[in-house]
């Protein structure tokens, strides 16, 4: 139970230092660049899914036109 009180009191105090670190000079162009891969990878990620959507539609309206001839 000591040991874990110690630990404790040592990793507290390191986190409220990291935490205190906080500075108001803008975006550095790592985060525009971390951003801007975010926002590819999101692309990315819409198109085959848009490409999905539009073919299950197509699908889904096709087979009630075939329904409705055939009747």
């Amino acid at each position: 139970m000591k040991a874990l009180a110690t630990i404790m009191g040592i990793i507290a105090p390191t986190t409220a230092f990291a935490a205190s670190g906080a500075s108001d000079e803008g975006s550095g162009i790592f985060v525009w660049i971390f951003l801007g891969f975010f926002a590819v990878i999101v692309v990315g990620q819409l198109i085959p899914a848009v490409m999905l959507i539009t073919g299950l539609v197509k699908g889904i309206a096709a087979k009630k036109v075939v329904k409705a001839e055939e009747k």
